[in-house]
């Protein structure tokens, strides 16, 4: 088998290498079924259990109430930027927004649609270098809604904890760090994640919903466009994302197998605290770009070096090594290293050994 390298790229992004090997084994005929998951019918006896396991598996490795509705939807969360609003800002038509990076702007860009939108926090002017403060925050006593963005791919910022609303519904952007740690659902009215980070591959989007807010979407909504409808129909209005939805099974039977999140989230700790820790020790070689440590992602790190020429120089000089996907988002620049659930403790242990290196070549 051709040598894999090791893939920092922040999405679609590194797979569980189990994983892999298990869809290859099954690749041609699923459990000796004479077909592909990706030829048999998503209405199918042999489909339904693979949709099913997924949610309960998912379910298990979040603890997620039964008063929850679990989706597998397309679209990723560019489409759900769109149906939260259409959804749930009725009958107010406002929400607040913490506004912490790109994703979270495009966000509020799609609500302005449908009503008005407070910007509750945001830290633009700081070129988003770290998170509002709770205390900066400023919340409407009547909104639908707060949403925020619980991991920022671009700029290396993460919550910790989920900011405090009182009593207003809380729904997350969750598409960069979902199932990194246990979170309380109970906290959230909705939770929407592209897969392609940390679920399996692009395609699947998942939502989960709580049911007592469905009565907010409308009947007059475009009937794709209507939670209430993918509720009713079990993610199966219309054709999903089968293989996707396969692979995210295997994801969440892995992620069981290893533990669960909580011990997935001793690792991504300790993954990213090696990188940190190498960088906050190289004399400002490396230079990490979030503010407040605090805010720093364990998903994405991001960091400088002195010019951009070395930046240069250090990216294809990782290349030849087999550091893949390094290269800052083209808005900021800089290295930026994505180390999702599946990206291996030893890749970051080399990483590290190869800029000790390149440090003192250059």
């Amino acid at each position: 088998m051709e040598k894999r390298i090791y893939n920092f790229s922040a999405g679609p992004a590194i797979l569980p290498e189990e994983v892999l090997l298990e869809a290859q084994r099954d690749f041609y005929s699923y459990k000796g079924s004479g077909m592909s998951v990706m030829e048999m019918s998503h209405r199918g006896k042999i489909f339904d259990g693979i949709i099913k396991e997924a949610e309960l598996d998912l379910r298990k490795l979040l603890d997620i109430p039964q008063n929850y509705a679990v989706l597998f939807l397309q679209g990723g969360a560019t489409l759900q930027f769109s149906m939260v609003p259409l959804n749930l800002m009725p009958p107010a038509n406002k929400a607040d927004y913490i506004v912490t990076g790109a994703w979270s702007k495009k966000a509020v860009k799609e609500a302005k649609r449908v009503g008005s939108v407070n910007i509750a926090g945001t830290t633009e002017s700081e070129n988003f270098t770290r998170l509002p403060k709770q205390e900066e925050l400023n919340l409407s006593a009547d909104a639908s809604y707060v949403h925020f963005t619980s991991n920022n791919t671009i700029f290396g910022t993460q919550y910790k904890t989920e900011p405090a609303v009182g009593s207003i519904p809380l729904v997350c952007d969750a598409s960069s760090d979902i199932l990194f740690r246990k979170i309380d659902v109970n906290k959230y009215t909705l939770i929407y994640a592209g897969a392609q980070k940390n679920i399996g591959p692009s395609g699947v989007t998942v939502v989960i919903i709580n049911k007592n807010i469905l009565e907010r979407s409308s009947d007059s909504l475009h009937t794709y466009l209507n939670y209430k409808i993918h509720v009713e129909n079990d993610s199966m209005y219309n054709t999903p994302t089968t293989f996707g939805i396969y692979i995210a099974g295997l994801v969440f039977k892995w992620l069981l197998n290893m533990g669960g999140l909580d011990a997935m989230y001793k690792l991504n700790t300790e993954k990213a605290g090696i990188l940190y820790d190498y960088f906050d020790s190289s004399d400002g070689y490396y230079t990490g770009t979030v503010k407040i440590k605090e805010d720093r992602s364990l998903m994405n790190v991001t960091y400088r070096l002195p010019s951009e020429e070395l930046e240069k120089k250090f990216l294809d000089e990782a290349k030849q090594k087999g550091f893949e996907g390094l290269k800052g988002h083209r808005s900021v620049g800089g290295i930026r290293a994505s180390i999702y659930n599946a990206f291996p403790k030893k890749g970051v242990e080399d990483l590290v050994e190869f800029m000790k290196d390149f440090k003192a070549k250059n």
